[in-house]
């Protein structure tokens, strides 16, 4: 079966005016339009089209409630739907922010229950039981984040052009902060680490004097220099949010810019901040966010410093599995999710992705999933039903519909469970 799906994008204040609008063939709201969610979220369920096509349920939240072993299949491993699809535009950066693991999203959710804090409050971090890992396809030219802490020795290298360019500059206080900052990078990556962070998240003196040194040798960088592009996202943040300790933070971190078509996967743990570009995200179904910095929403820098990984990582590509010229599969090592793209006709060339060998496309489906259609008009078959997708719109299948046969001129993504 087959349900088309629509919502209202979410109007954060880090958000495209256009973006979205423009991608799904939409008029722009007028204000900003940060994430579209399409899934079953009880914060935001998708809203759907036809009610009269699905036993006069207006949301999928409720449709999937009604009959969860029809619309989530026999073998489902709860009643809700195991991941959330989005199309993300932002303008501003994104808070800095990690996920917690299974076993800490459990902990944390029973121990704010049991201090009495409200699902709704503010301050509340752990709204479900949920881990939340999630991928991001950049589609605009490039996507830019920081995305898990750099290797320790190329942030020494850094500190120590930035030390150079103090001295030079005749500030020798500035330099001294800078060699201490370095010097406290020197030990095993875990115990370094958590002291840089502790020392920009206390908030002392000397941690404020430290970040202003900071911006103040990154201005005197020269444009030449290998680092310009972390140099000016430390500037871009400070302009921001003037004083806060994410500035620090982002210091450490690994700054990416995805070129369009590739992805991002980031487990629980990994500490990231998305930056600026237009991009599908996919994530399990949690709204499980510790905040550390660079946001206006409620900020714990001790129960972020619980959940994130201590330890350096290249920055957390994710490649699609080979296959046929149409297909991608984007598989990460949780069961919760998959993102496939799919590519037929020529729409696939006129927005910079390859053609499909084949007129039609043959994709499993695993499990419930959700399709994207962008660029041009698809036609989707399944084994019971079928649907046609023009650009912008989007459908929930249900699994029993099995291998989907894809046709026509445009992209298709497709969010489904990983099995």
């Amino acid at each position: 079966m087959f349900v088309g799906i629509t919502n209202t994008p979410k109007d954060y204040a880090w958000g495209s005016p256009s973006a979205i609008a423009e991608l799904l063939g939409r008029r722009p709201s007028g204000g900003p339009e940060a994430e579209l969610w399409l899934g079953a979220h009880p914060l935001a369920p998708s809203r759907i089209v036809d009610p009269g096509t699905a036993g006069n349920f207006e949301t999928l939240d409720a449709f999937i409630a009604a009959d969860p072993a029809r619309a989530l299949g026999p073998d489902r491993t709860s009643d809700t739907l195991p991941f959330l699809l989005k199309v993300l535009a932002a303008d501003q950066p994104l808070s800095i922010q990690a996920h917690p693991s299974p076993e800490q999203a459990r902990e944390g959710f029973a121990r704010e229950n049991a201090a009495g804090v409200p699902l709704d409050a503010g301050h509340r971090m752990y709204k479900d039981e949920g881990a939340k890992p999630e991928l991001v396809y950049a589609l605009s030219d490039t996507f830019e984040a920081l995305a898990g802490f750099r290797d320790l020795s190329f942030t020494r290298v850094l500190l120590l052009e930035l030390r150079t360019y103090a001295s030079v500059g005749g500030d020798q206080r500035d330099a001294d902060l800078l060699q201490a900052l370095a010097d406290k990078l020197n030990g095993t990556p875990d115990a370094a680490l958590r002291r840089v962070l502790e020392f920009a998240f206390e908030g002392g003196d000397e941690a404020r004097a430290t970040m202003d040194a900071v911006i103040r040798a990154a201005g005197r960088a020269p444009s030449s220099t290998s680092y310009a592009r972390e140099y000016a996202t430390l500037h871009e943040l400070a302009e921001l949010h003037p004083g806060d300790p994410g500035i620090l933070v982002a210091l450490l971190m690994n700054r990416v810019s995805l070129p369009q078509g590739q992805a991002l996967y980031l487990p629980s743990g990994n500490i990231h901040a998305y930056l600026r570009g237009l991009a599908i995200e996919i994530m399990a179904a949690s709204d499980n966010v510790l905040r550390g910095g660079l946001t206006g929403k409620h900020v714990d820098t001790a129960e972020l410093q619980k959940v994130v990984r201590f330890e350096p990582v290249p920055a957390p590509l994710l490649r699609a599995e080979g296959g046929r010229t149409g297909v991608e599969v984007y598989r990460p090592d949780v069961p919760d999710f998959l993102l496939v793209r799919i590519a037929v006709g020529a729409a696939g060339a006129e927005h910079g992705y390859q053609l499909a060998g084949e007129p039609a496309e043959q994709v499993p489906l695993p499990g419930p999933g959700i399709l994207l259609a962008l660029g041009g008009t698809v036609t989707v078959n399944g084994r019971a039903s079928g649907t046609q997708l023009r650009p912008g719109e989007a459908a929930f299948v249900t699994p029993d519909e099995g291998e989907l046969e894809i046709a026509g001129d445009g992209i298709v993504f497709l969010a489904t469970v990983n099995r």
